[in-house]
């Protein structure tokens, strides 16, 4: 579910209740993270007494499967004793695996996709450090591409002409991203003025050169490049992990893959295996 606020009490006809403690979420159950506050706290207010009910409303929302209250404090009178409220809302979920050699191609009705506007958001768990996540690329030399590279995530951006270095960009956000813990991106692009979001961090910059729009040719690839040796492809690692509510410029393509729509493409990176010998 996605979690909006929590709310407190301590036990009802007692001395007992939690005066302040930590919220932990997690997907499985046996890893966990600490939710912080904006100013990067991780210990929230509890009660005073047993009745008065203190609320917390999360300044972002926590999507997970499982809660924890850990007590740091308690009644100097009593002991521990805490009632609690849990407020939310379903949350609908596609998630896709990728095993570190296959990937996704989302293919175009047309030879080539011109875009002077771009919206790209999905959520990762990663279970390493390196792995493709997008890759997109043009003849005349755009391409994007979307990956973790050392454990940071890195978004390479290039419009314009070919072999033109400086129209490419690289910004990084982020680090210890294989953590196995879920993980928000948001890219909005508009022209040459780009918005890259990681959770809560957002890079605000400008592409250089002198193009307005991404041109890609055929189709964008998701958890990996399956055709390497391209004009303007970089051979990286194919991603290991998951991917939930992946959309590009509105469209759910976990969801096309699942109804097996024409469009949707499952490949396995055959020159992987190859390179690493399986």
């Amino acid at each position: 579910m996605e979690v909006t606020a929590v709310a407190t009490q301590g036990r009802h006809g007692s001395n007992d209740w939690v005066s302040a403690y930590m919220l932990l979420y997690s997907d499985t159950g046996r890893i966990w993270k600490q939710y912080m506050l904006e100013d990067n706290v991780g210990r929230l207010v509890g009660n005073v007494n047993p009745d008065s009910v203190v609320h917390h409303k999360l300044s972002q929302s926590i999507r997970t499967r499982f809660l924890r209250f850990v007590p740091l404090e308690w009644s100097p009178s009593g002991r521990v004793g805490i009632r609690v409220a849990v407020y939310g809302c379903a949350y609908r979920s596609y998630v896709t695996d990728f095993d570190g050699r296959s990937s996704l191609l989302y293919r175009f009705n047309q030879k080539s996709m011109s875009t002077v506007k771009d919206v790209i958001s999905l959520r990762f768990k990663s279970r390493q450090a390196e792995g493709v996540l997008l890759h997109g690329e043009g003849q005349r030399g755009d391409y994007i591409t979307l990956e973790l590279h050392r454990g940071r995530l890195a978004l390479h951006l290039n419009l314009g002409e070919l072999q033109s270095s400086s129209a490419r960009m690289v910004v990084t956000l982020g680090s210890l991203l294989d953590d196995l813990h879920w993980h928000s991106v948001l890219i909005e692009r508009f022209n040459k003025q780009v918005n890259f979001t990681l959770d809560r961090h957002t890079q605000h910059f400008r592409t250089k050169g002198d193009g307005d729009s991404l041109e890609v040719d055929y189709e964008l690839s998701f958890g990996g490049i399956p055709l390497p040796g391209k004009p303007g492809t970089f051979i990286r690692r194919n991603f290991h992990g998951c991917m939930e509510n992946l959309y590009y410029n509105g469209v759910n393509v976990i969801d096309l893959a699942k109804r097996r729509k024409p469009q949707i493409y499952s490949v396995v990176s055959i020159w992987f295996i190859m390179r690493n010998g399986f």
